[in-house]
């Protein structure tokens, strides 16, 4: 399914992506990549795919608002189950 919203321009359609409860993934499609990446940024998301969406699984993965929070995947998604501990030997 693929829904399409118009927009008068870019600062609409940023607009219009960040208006939502939910905030999993988006991709951004355009003939400039560089620009992709700069709207990307902009974007309220966990993750964002230019031209494509296909993330790495390596890479952490997790949304926004009501699409939750936190990461799994990458070490961002461990350190949820890490506790540190720092130990001082007598010298």
């Amino acid at each position: 399914m693929l829904c399409v919203i118009p927009y008068r321009d870019v600062e609409d359609a940023i607009a219009i992506a960040n208006d939502t409860e939910y905030g999993l993934g988006g991709t951004v499609w355009t003939g400039d990549e560089q620009r992709g990446i700069e709207i990307a940024r902009r974007i309220r998301t966990g993750t964002v795919g230019i031209n494509s969406y296909a993330p790495d699984q390596r890479a952490p993965i997790g949304g926004v608002r009501s699409s939750g929070f936190g990461r799994e995947m990458g070490p961002e998604g461990l350190a949820e189950y890490q506790s540190l501990k720092s130990i001082f030997p007598h010298p």
